[in-house]
């Protein structure tokens, strides 16, 4: 009998090189920290919602704040490794990180929605120096045959993070905040302002505590960095034309991203993917709680199990990689993502509920898988290439406030669609826009 033919792409060089075990190690744990981050903070803006009694485009500048801080400061975060080192933009963005922790503490004692927005932000400019910083550099720690493979390998462990944010987020913040539904507290801050802030002064504080506790995690982190050893990784620099070699020179390697398709494209198709990501997670607490009556914390144990979902699909598709190209994943994955989101919006009931938990199955490799495929050939230039990738994350600042409006709406159609259900045709978009993405990368990058 014939054997199977090998994939084109297959390699027998080792996905991560003996050298480089105690580097990827040290490196892949910040995948899991800057997780947390990201879904400790999803829920807060429902819970900001309830406490503040704002609306959910207003709660969901919570999102902007956090996701804003990536495009902020992930181009100079870029220049700055580009200038000095991998270590040195690590550790930069660690301590960027722990400050924006703390900070969470005076933003709490004088309980403004703009003070802790501004926290939110300082931290994630050090998240994008983190993100901007290690994914390239995982990406060069190997060969570039099994770069891929090796960011998605590393990739796997951020879910982890972030189910623990999850974990923290429902039973040390959304169970201890005060369980008074948001009408009554505005019954409250009318007949009685100073019980209404005092409720309001100790549910900040529920939600202060967390991010100190982070705060002094990130520390200890920066410090063991601080003092490690790292080496600079492996340069996977293409030839110029002749065989020479390419300049280095910022301009030249900005003509060089500006004229490649295939890049530009991948940071669009990132900043689709990353806005579907963050509305899913936010927005399944509202789905739970508007569709069927779920309380907070409840309905946060669902989004425990799109994570968990998630982080097994992540595991089982970095196999699948062996056999099936990323772009031809990619499209599959984007077509799934899109299947189960129509059926959180035209099924009624748990159904829906169970259609838009799936969605994390179809999302889990979306993002390394992007990030390969658009960094594949650039060599040093992947360095200021990541930025664009980081800024790209930006799609979680601008959309969840965009699908905040449509939820504050209310019915659309009469009543055959709630605003909720209707909110997550955006989402849909951007699948669709994801499977354009690999469909031309099948064309035009076709080995």
């Amino acid at each position: 009998m014939p054997q199977p033919e090998t994939p084109p792409h297959a390699t027998r060089q080792p996905v991560i090189p003996p050298g480089m075990i105690v580097t990827f190690v040290l490196v892949t744990s910040l995948f899991a920290l800057w997780g947390f981050a990201n879904d400790i903070t999803n829920p807060m803006v429902a819970a900001f919602k309830n406490v503040l009694l704002i609306s959910n485009f207003q709660s969901a500048w919570v999102q902007a704040a956090f996701y804003g801080g990536y495009c902020f400061m992930a181009i100079p975060a870029a220049l700055f490794i580009r200038r000095f080192s991998y270590k040195k933009g690590i550790v930069t963005g660690l301590f960027l990180y722990s400050a924006g922790c703390f900070l969470f503490v005076p933003a709490g004692n004088m309980m403004a929605f703009g003070a802790f927005l501004a926290a939110y932000f300082i931290m994630t400019c050090g998240l994008a120096f983190l993100e901007t910083t290690a994914n390239p550099y995982i990406l060069s720690l190997g060969s570039e045959e099994t770069a891929t493979r090796r960011l998605n390998f590393a990739q796997a462990f951020n879910p982890i993070g972030s189910l623990t944010g999850m974990l923290v987020a429902r039973n040390f913040i959304l169970a201890k905040l005060d369980q008074t539904p948001e009408a009554g507290r505005r019954v409250l801050a009318e007949t009685d302002p100073a019980a209404f802030a005092a409720m309001q002064k100790n549910d900040l504080g529920v939600i202060v505590g967390p991010y100190l506790m982070l705060g002094v995690v990130v520390l200890v982190v920066f410090v063991v960095f601080l003092l490690a050893r790292l080496p600079e990784g492996v340069s996977h620099e293409p030839s110029g034309k002749n065989g020479e070699a390419r300049s280095t020179a910022l301009g030249a390697t900005l003509r060089r991203l500006f004229t490649n398709p295939c890049y530009l494209l991948g940071v669009l198709a990132q900043a689709f993917y990353v806005g579907v990501q963050i509305m899913v997670w936010t927005f399944i607490i509202q789905y739970a709680e508007n569709e069927l009556g779920m309380r907070k914390d409840v309905a946060q144990g669902y989004n425990m199990v799109a994570m968990g979902i998630f982080v097994t699909s992540r595991f089982v598709c970095t196999y699948l990689l062996k056999y099936i190209r990323p772009a031809q994943l990619l499209l599959l994955l984007a077509i799934g993502g899109g299947v189960f989101t129509c059926g959180a919006i035209f099924i009624k009931g748990m159904t829906g509920l169970y259609c838009l938990v799936a969605v994390s199955a179809c999302m889990s490799l979306m993002f390394p898988t992007i990030y390969g495929i658009a960094l594949k050939g650039l060599g040093d230039d992947a360095k200021l290439a990541s930025a664009g990738l980081i800024v790209a994350i930006g799609g979680g600042c601008v959309m969840p406030p965009l699908q905040g409006l449509i939820i504050d709406k209310g019915h659309w159609f009469g009543e055959a669609l709630s605003s909720t259900r209707v909110s997550f045709v955006l989402p849909l978009l951007c699948f669709a826009a994801i499977a354009a993405y690999a469909l031309f990368v099948k064309k035009h990058r076709p080995q």
